[in-house]
């Protein structure tokens, strides 16, 4: 059996062990809905997932999705960059999600870009409990994608040390640029 099979698997393993029923937790980039769905099956009726994308059509897959799995219920998809988190989330939350990039199968050719990502997660950083994890897919397969992954690693390379643990995960046996993943908690306590 593999641990994981996707890096999208592994953000999975890094955020489960965070969760608590009655959580509050955020899928910055809803997509195809998997991290939503993952996220909503995870927190309970006393939790909320906030689930934000700019494209209509992600949003209505990942609905289509809550719905076959009996957990919509739990969900507020919201039509909205992620750059916009704080328009609408001001309670603390345990987990950040994003999965950069742009939405599979989909004609639309729009792809997060790096300047709305550095504000989205300035603010995920000021959301986020302490304890707290912000899982972050990387794809630098393609131009915006390795854009995003230069401008956002000195960033995360730049967290203090005694605030933020920060783990990058990457495919070393892999060709044509792979999706990478890091993982930054921030620490209950003092250091």
């Amino acid at each position: 059996m593999l641990l994981f099979h996707k890096i999208t698997e592994l953000a999975h393993h890094a955020v489960a062990p965070i969760i608590r029923a009655g959580d509050i937790v955020i899928d910055a980039t809803a997509g195809n809905g998997f991290d939503t769905l993952f996220l909503a099956s995870k927190i309970g009726p006393e939790g909320r997932v906030y689930a934000f994308d700019v494209q209509e059509e992600a949003l209505s897959r990942t609905a289509d999705l809550l719905s076959a799995g009996n957990l919509g219920q739990y969900v507020s998809l919201i039509h909205a960059g992620h750059e916009k988190l704080k328009s609408y989330v001001s309670e603390q939350v345990s987990v950040v999600m994003y999965n950069l990039g742009y939405l599979p199968q989909s004609k639309s050719g729009l792809t997060t870009r790096l300047d709305n990502t550095l504000g989205s997660f300035e603010q995920a950083l000021t959301l986020l409990k302490p304890g707290g994890v912000i899982t972050m897919v990387l794809y630098p397969g393609h131009k915006e994608g390795k854009l995003e992954k230069e401008g956002l690693l000195p960033v995360f390379k730049g967290l203090p040390s005694s605030q933020y643990a920060v783990v990058y995960h990457k495919y070393l046996n892999k060709s044509n640029d792979p999706p990478e993943l890091v993982v930054i908690q921030k620490y209950s306590f003092s250091r």
